[in-house]
């Protein structure tokens, strides 16, 4: 009976160790390395090894958590190379003698969680070259060693044993003597119910781990610690040491403690009542045991409690409760004076509510204390009412990660009296800063790590700024505050990965920082600017942000890498271009604007070089073309236009001279005999321009030009054959040309001293051509008896001489003072025809010609009457001379008798025209027709106004005529 119940366990046992795997169609192929030395075939559902597709250089190989339950002779014969395998978490219950035959450089095997029944040694004899071999966990009931394992002499790891051991002898592992290991580890099932004394007195290895349970067998645990007696190790680890039930003995099973040399004891698992730990601590207290580690404890509570404590001297460097089940473990024998002298405290996963005030006064030697991963909140470890002060006088290192703190300011108060406190990890809680309450922090604190919070800007205000170290990674910070880092001048290393920067502040001065982490921002700007007030900084992380890939950044990673002060430690693989959209995802190494776009130094020497280039050379070519001279001219045209829109509105315009005369030099004595004297001379006389005279002395030739023909009324053009070869005559009747544009040509009056063929003109002359074909010109007549008529059809051109404006400069009082001397009336005698007189300029004024180009009205009349009795007098002659006679005859009632005033002109159309004015219906006739004809608005009717009225009045009748004729 009792075999078949031990069958039926190890069966259950067997199945429990691979009851985790669920048959299936394997996944293939393993996952090879590039280099074909590795190969990962775990977790395929692989029930066996496969062979066609691992290459023969294999060195590594992972087969664990499969379904394998054979390995065969062929399975790794090929893979000679082969230096680790792993096959663990099989169902592996046989391998066969030579399955490692050709695996002689394996070193590393992991059999652990298998179904083997027997340590193969047969197998394992050629693998003399193994370090690590594991094989506990499997179905075996003895785990004696034979003399294949001392051959293994590099062996530093062994593990046997497994749920089926229920014995140690004393010599199952003698083989060992002479091999020194760096970790041996037993275990043993729960009805381990034998042990012979010596079974560890051959063991030499540095780490002990023992997974033996002394639920039935607790008298064991004393022998197993005597034979531990005296030797020394690094760690000694139990694992569930009572593994179903809580001792209730009396006996000190833990009194040899004292004698074992280990600075590291741990209780990894395994129930444990106060009285068992206080056995244990007990025996720890005068032990050498510098460090305690109780490990996924089931701790309980004694029914019966004791008076005072019982552990008052413990001595510890480091004391670690993690993920115990409950948290009374810290109240331990109703008080905290165990922790009286703990340097280092830790408690993890405790999950306790509260920190009584009393606690805090006795860790008084805690310098490390870890109380992360408690869920804690605020109100927990912080109550206002305990008195905090010295206390924790010797804490140099704060740890509250992973809880679930939110209150800044409430942490900066809990430690404002932890006078040595250095270091504070504040990491993966809720914490912000809210409301205005001041923070008070030790300025002995140098170092924060506070990555994984709820910060936001307002959060620097409650920061310590005695740091040298700052991390605030994953902190969802959105800017920065530069306040805080003026004041935390000390910084050297600071870490804001994973936030959601968006821009790097300008003016960020940190002179002693050296390391800076800005990854995974969201900032895409940066510059040779952006980091220049941190002169000390050596490394950068800045990868994974919105980079705008632009030449500042380009410059930026340039000067950055080339001169090697920074390294950029993430550097090229997470910089991506971002911005603009036709580079998105483009590696920012890969990203060349080219040596021009972004060299400012070189584009600001080629600007300005280009720059004075063109400049020089416009004004090379402004010399050469006159450009000055045509912006002037192109003022002018603007004045000119403007001109002619004052003209066309009717207001009166003021022009100092009544005509400029442009000609020749070769014509100058024509000029000067013959069309001063005659227009000059006249009354009142015409104030006439010529550049020999009036021109500014020491003004630019072009500007003189331009501004006298703008003060002229008219610009009358002496046209000859050497006019055209001039070129200067060439410039004032170009510019004459434009101070037409907008009008008609009525302000030029071409006079031709002789017969000019307007083909026969050079191309830059068009426009003078057009005018010849198009203008009614003035022609010079040879004969003398002709000439006095050419004065009159001259002045009648030019207008009668109205010009009032006056010219402010000294040449506009010359001109002034000479033409206001009457120069027309005729000569007393002849001695005074011969006379010449002089005008304060020094110009001669000759007043000879004036009695034949100044001929009044009575000399017209006899020279046609002196013709008409040589020869009969012609019908048209005889018609002009009735016109003349007419109009002088009404002229001379009244006023101006070289003028019609309106009676006047009423008289002369009654008398004249009676038929006209009887025919006409209009009251206001004669007023319509005194406007019509007053062109220059003085009220009167001259005789060339008048003549307008005779010829409107002749076409008319002549178009009545031919209509008449056509009937």
């Amino acid at each position: 009976m009792p075999m078949r119940m031990f069958i039926s366990m190890a069966f259950l046992l067997s199945l429990q160790a691979v009851v985790h795997i669920k048959p299936a169609k394997a996944k293939l192929p393993c996952t090879i390395t590039s280099d074909r030395r590795s190969a990962d075939c775990k977790g395929l559902r692989l029930d066996h090894v496969p062979l066609t597709y691992l290459p023969a250089s294999l060195e590594e190989l992972d087969l664990s958590f499969n379904t394998i339950q054979v390995i065969s002779k062929q399975d790794f014969f090929k893979l000679s190379h082969l230096r680790v395998l792993k096959l663990n978490f099989n169902n592996i219950s046989l391998i066969v003698d030579d399955a490692f035959q050709g695996n002689v450089f394996l070193e590393k095997l992991n059999l652990f969680n298998n179904s083997l029944t027997e340590i193969p040694f047969k197998a394992l004899e050629p693998l003399k070259n193994l370090k690590d071999l594991e094989m506990s966990n499997n179905l075996y009931s003895q785990a004696s060693l034979d003399a294949s394992f001392l051959k293994f002499t590099q062996l530093k790891m062994l593990s046997i044993g497994g749920p089926l051991v229920s014995s140690l002898g004393s010599r199952d592992i003698s083989v060992l003597k002479n091999i020194s290991l760096d970790k041996f580890a037993i275990k043993t099932g729960t009805g381990f119910k034998s042990y012979e004394p010596g079974y560890f007195s051959y063991l030499n290895t540095k780490n002990l781990w023992l997974d033996i349970a002394f639920d039935k067998k607790t008298d064991i645990l004393p022998m197993i610690l005597k034979d531990l007696a005296n030797k020394t190790f690094d760690m000694l680890r139990f694992r569930n040491l009572f593994e179903f039930q809580y001792y209730t003995g009396k006996q000190d099973i833990f009194y040899g403690l004292q004698y074992v040399k280990t600075p590291l004891l741990t209780f990894y698992r395994g129930k444990f009542s106060e009285e068992v730990m206080r056995m244990a601590l007990v025996n720890v207290e005068i032990s050498s045991i510098e460090a305690l580690e109780l490990l996924f404890i089931d701790f309980a509570r004694s029914l019966n409690r004791t008076q005072g404590s019982s552990v008052t001297n413990l001595t510890l460097e480091k004391l670690v409760l993690s993920d115990i089940s409950n948290p009374d473990i810290m109240r331990f024998d109703w008080s905290f004076t165990w922790l009286n002298h703990v340097r280092q405290f830790i408690v993890w996963n405790v999950n306790f509510n509260s920190v009584p005030c009393d606690s805090w006064q006795e860790m008084k030697s805690v310098g490390l204390l870890d109380i992360s991963n408690n869920q804690l909140r605020d109100s927990y470890i912080y109550n206002p009412l305990c008195d905090t002060t010295n206390i924790l006088h010797k804490l140099e290192t704060f740890n509250v990660s992973r809880n679930r703190l939110s209150n800044l300011s409430d942490l900066a108060s809990l430690t404002k009296d932890f006078v040595k406190l250095t270091t504070i990890d504040m990491s993966h809680n809720q914490l912000q800063y809210t409301g205005n309450r001041v923070c008070y922090w030790r300025q002995t604190i140098n170092k924060v790590i506070a990555h994984h919070n709820s910060l936001t800007s307002n959060s620097f205000k409650c920061l310590p700024t005695s740091v040298s170290f700052l991390d605030l990674s994953y902190s969802s910070l959105d800017q920065l505050d530069m306040d805080y880092f003026i004041k935390a001048s000390n910084l050297t290393e600071l870490l804001l990965s994973g936030n959601k920067i968006k821009f790097i502040p300008s003016g960020w001065r940190n002179p002693y920082l050296r390391t800076l982490a800005l990854d995974g921002n969201s900032f895409g700007l940066v510059s040779m600017t952006s980091f220049k007030d941190m002169p000390s900084l050596r490394v950068l992380t800045a990868g994974n942000n919105p980079y705008h890939c632009i030449c500042d950044l380009y410059t930026f990673i340039q000067e950055t890498t080339n001169k090697g002060m920074v390294s950029i430690t993430d550097w090229p693989d997470n910089y991506k271009c971002y911005h603009p959209e036709h580079l998105l995802n483009t590696m920012v190494s890969q990203y060349f604007p080219g040596h021009l776009a972004c060299n400012i130094t070189l584009v600001i020497i080629i600007s300005v070089s280009t720059t004075v280039v063109v400049v020089l050379g416009l004004m090379l070519l402004c010399y050469i073309f006159h450009v000055p001279w045509y912006i002037k001219t192109t003022y002018q045209i603007i004045r000119a236009k403007y001109r002619a829109h004052k003209e066309g509105s009717g207001e009166a315009v003021d022009y100092t001279f009544h005509a400029f005369i442009s000609y020749s030099h070769v014509d100058a004595d024509w000029v000067r005999n013959q069309l001063l004297p005659c227009l000059e001379n006249s009354k009142p006389p015409y104030r006439l321009c010529i550049h020999e005279r009036d021109f500014t002395p020491g003004k630019w030739i072009i500007d003189n030009i331009i501004e006298n023909i703008e003060d002229s009324h008219k610009v009358i053009f002496v046209l000859s054959r050497n006019f055209v070869n001039s070129e200067w005559c060439n410039y004032e009747l170009y510019f004459a040309q434009q101070r037409a544009i907008g009008k008609t040509f009525s302000d030029v009056i071409l006079i031709l001293k002789e017969p000019i063929d307007p083909t026969s003109l050079p191309s830059k002359y068009c426009k003078l051509k057009k005018m010849l074909n198009t203008k009614t010109y003035l022609e010079w007549p040879q004969q003398p008896t002709e000439q006095s008529f050419f004065w009159v059809q001259l002045r009648s051109v030019l207008g009668k001489p109205n010009i009032t404006r006056q010219r402010t400069t000294s040449r506009h009082s010359r001109l002034s003072s000479v033409r206001s001397v009457s120069l027309i009336e005729l000569p007393q005698d002849q001695s005074s025809a011969d006379t010449k007189t002089t005008d304060e300029d020094g110009h001669q004024i000759n007043d000879q010609p004036s009695n034949r180009c100044q001929p009044t009205l009575k000399e017209l009349a006899n020279t046609f009457s002196k013709e008409e009795s040589n020869n009969m007098v012609s019908k048209l002659e005889d018609a002009m001379e009735g016109l003349i006679k007419v109009f002088h005859t009404y002229s001379s009632k009244e006023g101006d008798k070289y003028k019609l005033s309106k009676a006047e002109l009423k008289s002369l159309l009654q008398g004249e025209l009676s038929d006209f004015l009887a025919a006409s219906k209009d009251p206001m006739v004669v007023e319509k027709i005194m406007s019509d004809l007053d062109e220059n608005r003085d009220g009167e009717v001259d005789f060339q106004e008048f003549v307008v009225l005779v010829a409107a009045l002749t076409v008319a009748c002549n178009e009545f005529f031919e209509e008449s004729m056509k009937h």
